[in-house]
């Protein structure tokens, strides 16, 4: 199943890329917002060229099980889309903590509280669309990583995101 939805995504931007490219580019030099998805937290993003960008992701995720905080940083590309449509890939790392509550299971056995740093390599990949008669852009994004220190795997459907971000000079 993941492997289809993985083939889907690609193959709808591999398709949405070969359209005629138009005018949309970053074309604010900052933008700030929210980001939701499994993990939920404060985005923000400065344009160096109307093609590239530097993001920053500062995410929280919690359940009843374990809590994690991440601070992600990413380098990425935007290219024209349609209209004010853009879409954009890239690639950096995160680091955080992850945290086990503590529980006890069905059969009685208390585990205490167990934390641990989280560092990652991070890929993205997206769809913006920047809504022309207001500073509103609008993200859909899926943004794998692989972490090192935890259960040294590598996550896809974790990291897929919607962000609203606030665009300004």
């Amino acid at each position: 199943m993941r492997k289809i939805l993985l083939f889907t995504f690609v193959s709808i931007l591999a398709l949405l890329a070969s359209v005629e490219p138009s005018k949309a580019q970053l074309q604010s030099r900052h933008a700030v917002g929210a980001r939701f998805g499994s993990a939920t937290g404060i985005a923000y993003r400065y344009t160096m060229t109307p093609d590239r960008a530097l993001e920053g992701i500062m995410s929280i995720q919690s359940n009843s099980e374990y809590s994690r905080f991440r601070l992600v940083g990413l380098y990425e590309y935007h290219l024209p889309l349609y209209e004010d449509f853009s879409w954009f890939w890239g690639f950096g790392g995160s680091v955080g903590s992850y945290t086990r509550k503590p529980f006890t299971n069905a059969e009685g056995n208390r585990f205490d509280k167990y934390s641990e740093m989280a560092l990652s390599i991070d890929g993205i990949a997206g769809v913006e669309y920047q809504i022309p008669s207001a500073p509103i852009a609008l993200t859909l994004d899926i943004k794998p990583y692989f972490d090192f220190l935890q259960e040294s795997g590598f996550r896809i459907w974790d990291g897929v995101g919607f962000s609203i971000r606030y665009t300004f000079q």
